[in-house]
């Protein structure tokens, strides 16, 4: 028991910290160790270095010494460590890559380093983990707004690109056909004509470096309400300058690659650009995406905020957009929202459909706030 305890914190000091070698480590921590120590020792003869055929092992080692969570962590570190380009440039490496959020945040900030030769390869990875949000978040987000903004609208006469097909499916239950393994709709029940924007939904992102994998999910959520032809959407990113990226919500890759990871904060600013998008403020729900701290006036902020109120406009605050667990943030900020009646949580991205549903409907969004 006492070697296991021995072993563990070698492995976590580290080789310096046993110059002599007292502590012997089993065959599996002995490989863990050396995983970790190629990365984060890399200037030792034998270390990861600029060897494709070094990189390549060790990227086959992390994932067979680490679980996927630690594995994304270390290849964040590498990324960061080794230099982009040796990587993009090999497609061996790039088939290697654990492909999730993180990555794509990184590729991201990192992006102006970049070089010329390996952005194509950065992009296509980009791509490729946005397809895979995409695939799950489009539809539960579209039914979920959808069915919020028509859900006192039925049609009886609807054409194809307005069926509810929840609701007719199951009016129709009763018609389903055995032989054919079929469902007869004998009632079609369907949306009613959208016509002219319903609601009006500001996505007002922090793009410093502590919220990277929320700028990833906002991007994706901010293009699929884009798509709904009931709301209007609008993606403004901001540090301590505020840039409005609403004409690339066509395409979420082209929108992350117009934010700018890194950097303070200036919420007041960004704040303050918002409510010069509020043409409906009755109609308008406002998403601050921040972990509010605030490196600009916070006085200014909270009167900022409240003329936001006074308005009419919903505003939200999230924490975090995430699957990372309980967020940092500035908690006197916090507690002021609340204060003023202003719901402030963190938010996964499988919940966030639900809760943009229940904004829209205006329903209380207490559930969602832990206390």
């Amino acid at each position: 028991m006492q070697n296991d305890h021995l072993q563990r914190w070698r492995l976590i000091l580290g080789k310096k910290a046993d110059a002599q070698s007292e502590v012997q480590l089993e065959s599996e921590l002995q490989g863990m160790d050396d995983t970790l120590d190629a990365l984060y020792d890399s200037e030792r003869e034998g270390g990861l270095g600029i060897s494709s055929p070094n990189v390549y092992r060790w990227l086959g080692d992390i994932r067979r010494y680490f679980p996927t969570s630690v594995v994304q962590v270390l290849q964040k570190d590498a990324i960061e460590r080794l230099g982009v380009s040796e990587i993009l440039r090999s497609p061996e490496l790039v088939a290697q890559l654990e492909v999730d959020v993180n990555l794509a945040s990184t590729l991201v900030a990192l992006k102006e380093i970049i070089p010329q030769e390996t952005k194509e390869t950065a992009r296509e990875l980009v791509a490729k983990i946005v397809r895979q949000l995409e695939e799950r978040l489009q539809n539960p987000m579209r039914e979920a707004l959808e069915g919020a903004l028509h859900r006192g609208i039925r049609n009886r006469r609807p054409k194809w690109n307005e069926m509810d097909w929840h609701r007719t499916i199951k009016a129709n239950l009763k018609h389903y056909q055995a032989e054919f393994n079929s469902i007869i709709p004998e009632q079609l029940i369907g949306y009613g004509k959208k016509g002219q924007s319903l609601k009006n939904v500001i996505l007002l992102v922090d793009q410093s470096a502590s919220m990277a994998s929320s700028v990833v999910y906002a991007s994706v959520f901010g293009a699929i309400m884009a798509s709904i032809r009931s709301v209007r959407t609008h993606f403004i990113a901001f540090d301590t300058k505020v840039v409005n990226l609403t004409e690339y919500l066509d395409d979420p890759v082209d929108l992350l690659f117009g934010t700018q990871l890194g950097g303070g904060t200036d919420i007041a600013n960004a704040m303050t650009y918002a409510q010069t998008l509020l043409d409906h403020p009755n109609d308008t729900i406002i998403v601050l995406i921040s972990d509010l701290y605030e490196g600009g006036n916070v006085s200014v902020l909270y009167e900022i905020v409240q003329n936001i109120q006074h308005s009419g406009a919903q505003l939200i605050g999230l924490l975090a957009l995430n699957d990372e667990g309980k967020p940092s943030y500035d908690r006197t900020i916090a507690s002021h929202f609340g204060n003023m009646e202003i719901p402030v949580f963190a938010c996964t991205p499988d919940r966030f459909p639900e809760l943009m549903a229940a904004a829209i409907k205006k329903e209380s969004l207490d559930g969602f706030v832990t206390r």
